[in-house]
């Protein structure tokens, strides 16, 4: 018997993000991974004059990101063709000519560089970016600085060209800088917050990049099986460095050919406040911080040793949960970014919740330090852990609100997705009951704002 229409269940909105793209990054950077744990004996049988040692330099990570990046870029331009999309906003079918496009492009680049400018001049008198892992970043961004502000004379020039609306974000700026032409402020601030988020993000990933991808290389695999606590801290450290490297791509290929590029960035302040408090300099939860619950604790290896059925299955918990946390990441494909809207992401683990990845890390958290268990056995620290980590948890949540405000005042499309997962969703509609039982609230009568972006050109824009 077949059901009416009436009980059918309507289709979960379209993802702008294939699932493969994702996979044959993570294939592509496996294969990296192999080659550098291999190339002792690649050195070896090649002949090569090369070290006998595993490639687990800072170069192999930086290697690592061509590796992962090339194949999501070669899959959305040629299988996923998303450089058609009328969400580019470009028209390959209409070039103009260049000396059409010339002013447009000076001003355009001076606002480029002289936001970068900006970046680096933060980057300077920030001092925690000059000790530290963050060396890394600051070197690194220096030897590829006059890469990137030649680089950007073609690339601008040849987009232009074919940009329907070639004025963006970054001309405003410019133009607002030279004083010759009309801007739009609201233009200006949205380049300005969209080149906000990419520096304070991509100098936080960048310096995480070595230290994951040498774990991963040089993890010694001898044993492994035999020991539940090494087996599953090694196999979450490979999680967390495919999460890094997966985001890292996501972080550098914010570009309009691809479909990938910012379309707004979050322009509420408690969205900035509640993201913020969670990395470095700003981050509440490190040692010693407001929100620091590990005070007189131990982790779960501890409290269960000598009991090694309770010492797999806890490890495996948490094993599952970070490969949670990488899946919702490696969904992205070329499009992670905190704090911003860059396509609908409807599918792998968003298929299930909202936020999966948040979800995934919280519970995480509980498992590997069980905060209501103190080494001192006082109540108090256990009281107190337990509720420092419980607004931990409050704070993703409160970071996952004012994502939803965001892009629930952007487009109708991610309006579609919020709606069915409540009535679909396999967790977002348990704990959507979970909370009307708890606090008698239906939820209905919510009013979601809506920007004039949301009707522009009439496209249904695509949020992340």
């Amino acid at each position: 018997m077949t059901k009416s229409p009436a009980h059918a269940v309507s289709p979960r909105p379209a993802s702008d993000v294939s699932v493969w793209v994702g996979l044959v990054g993570l294939a592509g950077l496996l294969a990296w991974v192999a080659v550098c744990r291999a190339w002792p004996q690649i050195v070896d049988a090649l002949g090569l004059p090369g070290p006998h040692a595993r490639l687990a330099g800072s170069s192999a990570a930086v290697l690592a990101l061509l590796f992962s990046g090339t194949p999501m870029v070669a899959w959305s331009l040629l299988v996923d063709k998303v450089h058609r999309r009328p969400s580019t906003g470009i028209d390959w079918m209409a070039p103009r000519p260049l000396r059409s496009v010339l002013d447009i492009s000076i001003t355009k680049l001076a606002g480029l560089w002289a936001t970068w400018a900006l970046i680096a001049f933060v980057y300077c008198l920030g001092r925690w970016y000059w000790r530290g892992q963050y060396l890394f970043a600051m070197d690194l961004l220096e030897q590829a600085a006059p890469f990137l502000f030649l680089g950007a004379i073609p690339y601008v020039l040849w987009l232009d060209r074919v940009l329907v609306s070639p004025r963006d974000g970054a001309w405003h700026f410019g133009a607002m800088l030279i004083g010759r032409e009309a801007y739009d402020v609201d233009q200006v601030w949205h380049h300005l917050r969209a080149w906000t988020v990419k520096g304070f993000f991509c100098a936080f990933m960048i310096s995480i990049l070595p230290g994951g991808f040498a774990a991963v290389v040089e993890a010694d695999w001898t044993g492994l099986w035999a020991d539940p606590v090494r087996w599953s801290n090694t196999a979450i450290e490979a999680m967390f460095m495919i999460d890094v490297q997966i985001a890292m791509v996501g972080y550098l290929l914010t570009m309009k050919p691809l479909d990938a590029h910012i379309r707004t960035a979050n322009p509420y302040l408690a969205g900035w406040v509640a993201a913020l408090m969670c990395y470095p300099p700003f981050v509440l939860m490190g040692g010693g911080g407001v929100l620091d619950y590990h005070q007189n604790t131990a982790e779960w290896a501890y409290w269960f040793d000598g009991h090694p059925a309770l010492l797999w299955a806890w490890g495996l918990a948490q094993v599952v949960l970070t490969a949670i946390y990488a899946w919702a990441t490696i969904a992205f494909g070329l499009r992670f970014s905190n704090l911003t809207y860059r396509g609908v992401l409807t599918n792998g683990p968003y298929a299930f919740t909202r936020h999966p990845a948040y979800l995934s890390k919280n519970l995480f958290w509980w498992l590997v330090t069980m905060p209501f268990l103190a080494t001192t056995h006082s109540k108090v620290d256990a009281v107190r852990n337990t509720v420092t980590l419980a607004l931990v948890s409050a704070v993703y949540f409160w970071r996952a609100k004012t994502e939803e405000k965001h892009l629930l005042g952007e487009d109708a499309k991610y309006r579609a997705y919020h709606a069915w997962m409540a009535q679909h969703g396999l967790i977002t509609r348990r704990l959507g009951r979970l909370v009307r039982m708890v606090f008698g609230r239906s939820g209905a009568g919510i009013h979601y704002p809506q920007t004039p972006s949301s009707k522009e050109d009439g496209e249904d824009k695509a949020l992340i």
